[in-house]
């Protein structure tokens, strides 16, 4: 059976078959992306220093819900948008936001999967890409992250500075963002899948608007990871030159997929840290 690109990135390195993996993703992998699964190597960023909070942004057809941070003191602060993995904004989105803002950034992590359910309440991945992932359009979650921006220039945020950062499904948004906002200075995104078949709400695919391109983008994948094959983070590097647009693509030999995410058995802690130097590193040579 054919399965979807963004199941198989979250397949185990070590095989297992289909109903064990189901097993192995409710007990440890899904469930647990809001109960953490590695207390040894999960971090925990506080909010001291920080002013931290949920808003809601009137989007026309709903309330759109983020989580925002940024430093307490000073301002304006350039702006990070923090796009979810399928798992939605939880507890490690918002701390990435923290981690964001102790380096003086306003970091805003939107709900983009608020009008067609909770991701919370899901207990499977295959149902969760199924029954709420796919009925996500591209143009509405541009548009959502467009809207982030504007209430970013209204709270403290220096929309000047704009970068964005993204993880799984994130890491894929982040592509098409660059591609979408001309305003934007900057965005890494984290393992973000680069081909996929054309649909209506996803008409087009990172390889295929590397030459639309308006910021420079950081790419961070790993080599193991089952779903996205090194060969393609290489296709997208190499469509980057044939273009003209800056850009990097890193590829961590020993990293599969979700290897930043601390909270998960994926995690592997030097290619997490490189790949978050690397970040700091890109957001300010690039004006964010």
């Amino acid at each position: 059976m054919q399965t979807d690109p963004d199941f198989n990135s979250l397949l185990p390195t070590h095989r297992l078959d289909r109903r064990g993996f189901l097993l192995t993703a409710t007990a440890a992998g899904f469930a647990l992306a809001t109960h953490p699964v590695s207390a040894q190597t999960m971090i925990h960023t506080d909010d001291t220093g920080l002013a931290t909070g949920t808003a809601r942004i009137d989007t026309g057809t709903g309330a759109l819900p983020i989580y925002h941070a940024a430093p307490a003191q000073g301002g304006p602060h350039p702006v990070v948008l923090v796009v979810q993995e399928i798992f939605g904004v939880h507890e490690h989105i918002r701390d990435v936001c923290r981690r964001l803002a102790k380096l003086g950034y306003l970091a805003i992590a939107p709900e983009l999967y608020f009008r067609h359910g909770d991701p919370g309440k899901y207990d499977s991945i295959p149902t969760l890409l199924k029954e709420l992932v796919s009925k996500v359009p591209d143009e509405q979650v541009m548009s959502d992250l467009d809207l982030c921006v504007a209430w970013a220039a209204g709270h403290g945020g220096d929309t000047a500075r704009l970068g964005i950062t993204g993880f799984c499904w994130g890491g894929r948004i982040v592509w098409l963002y660059a591609a979408h906002n001309p305003r934007l200075k900057a965005g890494v995104a984290w393992y973000g899948r680069i081909r996929g078949e054309a649909s209506g709400l996803t008409p087009r695919h990172p390889i295929d608007i590397a030459g639309e391109i308006h910021a420079p983008v950081l790419g961070l994948y790993g080599a193991q990871d089952q779903g996205i094959p090194a060969a393609d983070a290489e296709a997208m590097r190499d469509a980057l030159q044939a273009a003209g647009k800056p850009g990097e693509v890193v590829i961590y030999p020993d990293a599969g997929h979700a290897f930043h995410a601390d909270y998960r058995p994926s995690y592997r802690e030097a290619p997490a840290q490189d790949g978050w130097q690397r970040l700091q590193a890109w957001f300010t040579a690039n004006g964010v």
